[in-house]
This record gives C-alpha cells, structure tokens and sequence, in this order.
C-alpha cells in the first residue's frame, strides 16, 4: 500500500521541500480584519507584518474545519492508499481534533499529533517518508512516529527580538513582556510536550543573541539524528540568517541544512525578527 504524508500548513516548508518529500498540505485561515486568508496560498509574512504595522491589530489564525479535513482527506486517501497527517500541537489548535474526527469516516487516514508547529512538525513528517521509502510498513512506521512524540525528540526553538505579537496573542504574560522590554533581553521560546515555554534569555543585541543561542541549542544533547535541520525564520536580515547558517554548518553535524520561512499561522504569533534551530534528537 502507498503511504500518503500530509501535514497543516503549518509545516512551514518549501514547496520545493514539500515536492521533494511528497508532503501534501492544507492551509489554516489567517484573517485581516474583515478578510480572510488560507495560509500557504493567498497570505504571505510580510503581508501580516504590513497590517499590524498600519493598524496596530493583531491577525486571528483559524483551524481547519472538519469539513475542510474531511474534503481534503477524500482526494488523498484512496482504496491502495493510507494518509499519514501530521496536525500543528493540540496544545496550540484545534486543527488537531477536527482533523481527527474527520479522519473517523476514512478507513485508512492516521492523524499524528506532533506536539510542536511549524518545521519540527516537518521534521517528523520527512522522517515518516524516509521510513516509507526504506519499505517500513504502516504500522512500523507509525510506532516509530509515536515513540519520537512521546519522547518529546524534536529539538523545536525559536529566539525573538520582541514579544509583543506573542503577548498580544496570549502566549506571554505582560510580565515577562515587561522584564524582557526592561532588560532589553531576547528571549528562546521552546517546545516541549506541546506547549511553548521561555528556554533561555540572552542580554544582548539580536544579532550576537542568535549566535549564542545557535551554538546552545547545538549542544544540548549528545546524539542527533543528522539527516537534516531547519534554519527557520519569520524575517531577518541576510547577515543574521547566513551568520545562523554558518554556525550550523561550522558544526558539521548535518548533512543537510534546510532554511525556510515561517508562512502567516506562525508570524501572526512570534512577529518579525524571529529565527529558530529545529532537528531531531536520537
């Protein structure tokens, strides 16, 4: 039977990456005032920096329907092939729950909750297809999907310039807002079990911070899988991204380094000047 990998937009990959994985996506909403807008199709980052710097409002991202996962799955899952989906944290969406009750009238749709967003969930949907091409079956290959879940094994980080979409969305305390604007600190924001946490704070100018922090989430485990990692960024400037990309490569752990940009789901929530590291651990 064909393995079929699909994942929501926000997967934050290439379309170049996505044809090269054959990784099927569907978009999440993003509205602009009164308008809305599919991630990945009609709504770009800059656009949504573009409207919170004119207006000072901040986008609301939406989940897909179950009707919209139930119409997407129909063209995907066919009588000689089984989908693997992979949704954005249940912790985060509630893409996760629709796409698993759409999933119930398919015989052969697995929705995986990848208990993180943006490329660490591409992470465990490109690790899904090297099993499927090495000829993994599809229960083996979703025994393994589950144990890196379960172990909490995608290494997913991102170090922000400022907080303030981050506050506006509710996904920071006025607090730590504060502190931070105070001390004039960039703060890493990880992923673990789902849910986003401050990891580490760096006092000092956004361009030193990344490196720092590049070469900390480098070392934090002693085995990786080196298959590959994610430079990716909301918007930075060229020298923060090929500084960040050099660090990486300087360590000459992987043996490929993807850069890609973050769509609208994840900008609308971390805001400009933002840029994250993101592999799997062993």
């Amino acid at each position: 039977m064909k393995i079929q990998i699909t994942a929501d937009s926000t997967i934050d990959l290439t379309e170049e990456l996505k044809q090269k994985y054959d990784i099927k996506t569907i978009g999440l909403t993003v509205a602009l005032g009164d308008q809305e807008f599919t991630d990945g199709v009609d709504i770009t980052a800059d656009e949504i920096f573009e409207f919170v710097g004119k207006t000072g409002m901040l986008p609301k991202t939406g989940a897909v329907s179950v009707e919209g996962y139930k119409e997407f799955f129909s063209k995907v899952a066919t009588d000689d092939t089984a989908v693997i989906h992979f949704s954005i944290s249940n912790e985060m969406s509630s893409s996760h729950g629709f796409a698993k009750k759409a999933s119930e009238i398919f015989k052969n749709v697995y929705v995986v909750d990848s208990r993180c967003l943006s490329t660490g969930t591409a992470l465990l949907a490109i690790y899904a297809r090297r099993l499927a091409d090495d000829g993994a079956s599809l229960e083996d290959i979703l025994k393994a999907i589950k144990d890196k879940t379960k172990r909490d094994a995608v290494e997913c980080s991102f170090i922000l310039d400022n907080l303030k979409l981050l506050h506006k969305g509710g996904r920071c305390s006025a607090v730590q807002m504060f502190g931070a604007n105070l001390l004039g600190l960039k703060i890493c924001i990880g992923v673990h079990e789902g849910k986003m946490g401050v990891d580490a704070k760096y006092r000092r100018k956004f361009e030193k911070a990344v490196g720092e922090y590049i070469r900390d989430t480098l070392q934090k485990y002693p085995s990786y899988d080196d298959y590959c990692c994610f430079i990716t960024y909301t918007s930075v400037s060229p020298a923060v991204l090929e500084s960040a990309k050099a660090e990486v490569e300087r360590s000459g752990v992987f043996r490929n380094v993807y850069i890609t940009r973050a769509g609208a789901t994840i900008a609308s929530h971390c805001g400009e000047n933002t840029i994250g590291l993101l592999y799997l651990k062993n």
